[in-house]
C-alpha cells in the first residue's frame, strides 16, 4: 500500500482534505515516511482551482496516497467524510477560514467526536486577522513578511525565488513540523488540538538569522548589499566562459583562502574580506576571472577543494550528478522524475515514492466505513 508500509510513520492514519500546494506538500511528506494518507478530492473542475494549474497525472505533490473523490454537498458523502475523520489521528485541510466549518466539518466538530485528533489548518494569512480571508499565493506571503523585499540585486527590483520559501519551507514543512508536534502530545495525554500554520509567519521565522543580523547592525536595508543576499563578493554566483554560472559560498576565512588559490588571485589583495566598501570592486575582479573559463573548467578547478564553489545546475543536469545519482536523490515514478522522499532514517526506510491509487472499499471499511457504504463509494470512484 502506497505509504502505508514502512517508514518511521507507519500506522499513522491521515486524512487530507485535498488543496492546492503547501498542504499537498506537507501530507506527502507525512506520506513518503510512511504514513498512510487518505486523500479526499472533488471531482476535478475543468479550468478551475488544482484542474486549471496541474495535470493529476504527472503531480508529484500527489503521490504516496490513497484517493477518495466525494462530493460534500452530498449528504451520504459528508457523514462518510465525517466518519473518516473520526478513525484519523490527523486531519490536514488547506482552505480559507470557514470554509470546513460551513461544511461540519470543522475542529470544534471533529474534535468533539475525535478529541485525540490533530486537526492541522494550512493558510497564508492564519486563521484570524484583517487578512484571513483574503487570497494570496506564495509571494503574497513572502512579500508581508519582509523577506521578499531582502532578495535581489542592488537598485533593482526584488527577485522571485520560485515558491520555495512560503510554500515550501514556511507552508508545507512548518505544517508537518507542527503536525508532528502535535501528534506527540496527543500520543502522550489524549489531547488533540488545532495546529494553525500560517504561510506569512513562517516566512518571517524562517527569516530568523537575517533578523539577527540586522539587530546586530550586520545587514543594511538595502538589497543585493549583504552578507547572504549576494553583496559580498565571495557569497554570489558568477557567469562563466561558456554562459554557465557558478555558485560561491566561500564565508569563513579558510574557505575564503582556497576561493582565491584557485582564482590565482593574491591573498594580500584580498585582506579583511568583512570590508564592505571593498565588495563591488572585489566582486567585479571575481568577475572577470571567472569569466575566463567554462563552467566545467571551473568545476575541475575546484574539484576536491573546500572553496565551496559548484555548477548552478538546471533541473535536468541536476538528476545527473554524481553525488545524486550515488546517494539516490532523484527517482523516477510512473516515468516523472521527481526528488526522493527525506531525510533518509537509519532503521526505518520507507517504500518508493508511487502514485496515488483510488481507495477500495477494504481500505474504507478499515477506516470505519460500513461495508455497504464503503463498496459504494469505492465504485463511484473507479
Amino acid at each position: 500500500m502506497p505509504g502505508g508500509t514502512g517508514g518511521p510513520l507507519q500506522g499513522l492514519r491521515v486524512l487530507e482534505f485535498a488543496a492546492l500546494g503547501p498542504a499537498p506538500l506537507g501530507a506527502m511528506l507525512l506520506a513518503d515516511l510512511g504514513a498512510q494518507v487518505l486523500s479526499v478530492e472533488r471531482a476535478p473542475r475543468p479550468g478551475r482551482g488544482a484542474a486549471g494549474v496541474f495535470d493529476p497525472e504527472r503531480d508529484v505533490l500527489r503521490r504516496n496516497r490513497r484517493v477518495l473523490r466525494l462530493d460534500l454537498k452530498r449528504e451520504r458523502d459528508l457523514q462518510a467524510a465525517r466518519r473518516l475523520a473520526e478513525g484519523a489521528e490527523v486531519l490536514i485541510e488547506g482552505f480559507r477560514p470557514g470554509v470546513m466549518e460551513r461544511l461540519g466539518l470543522g475542529p470544534q466538530e471533529c474534535l468533539r467526536s475525535n478529541p485525540r485528533l490533530v486537526y492541522a489548518r494550512m493558510t497564508g494569512w492564519g486563521q484570524q486577522g484583517p487578512l484571513a480571508a483574503r487570497a494570496g499565493h506564495d509571494i503574497n506571503y513572502l512579500a508581508l513578511s519582509g523577506m521578499l523585499h531582502a532578495i535581489g540585486e542592488p537598485g533593482g527590483k526584488p527577485v522571485v525565488p520560485l515558491n520555495l520559501v512560503a510554500d515550501g519551507g514556511a507552508g508545507g514543512m512548518m505544517l508537518a513540523f507542527g503536525v508532528l508536534a502535535a501528534l506527540t502530545h496527543a500520543r502522550a495525554t489524549g489531547q488533540g488540538q488545532v495546529v494553525d500554520a500560517a504561510m506569512g509567519e513562517g516566512c518571517a521565522l524562517l527569516g530568523s538569522m537575517i533578523h539577527t543580523l540586522r539587530a546586530m547592525g550586520s545587514w543594511s536595508g538595502g538589497r543585493g548589499d549583504n552578507l547572504l543576499d549576494g553583496g559580498a563578493y565571495f557569497y554570489g554566483t558568477y557567469a562563466c566562459a561558456d554562459g554557465g554560472y557558478v555558485a560561491v559560498g566561500a564565508i569563513e576565512p579558510e574557505f575564503h583562502e582556497q576561493l582565491l588559490r584557485g582564482l590565482g588571485l593574491p591573498a594580500a589583495d584580498f585582506a579583511d574580506p568583512q570590508d564592505r566598501k571593498r565588495w563591488p570592486e572585489r566582486r567585479e575582479r571575481l568577475a572577470r576571472v571567472f569569466a575566463t573559463r567554462s563552467r566545467q573548467a571551473w568545476c575541475e578547478v575546484f574539484a576536491g577543494t573546500d572553496a565551496c564553489v559548484t555548477p548552478v545546475l538546471d533541473i535536468d543536469e541536476a538528476r545527473c550528478h554524481p553525488h545524486h545519482v550515488a546517494r539516490g536523490s532523484f527517482v523516477d515514478s510512473g516515468g516523472v522524475p521527481q526528488a526522493a522522499p527525506a531525510p533518509r532514517f537509519g532503521a526505518t526506510a520507507p517504500p518508493a515514492p508511487q502514485r496515488p491509487r483510488e481507495a477500495d472499499a477494504a481500505l474504507l471499511i478499515d477506516w470505519g466505513l460500513d461495508r455497504g457504504l464503503a463498496e459504494a463509494l469505492a465504485r463511484s470512484g473507479e
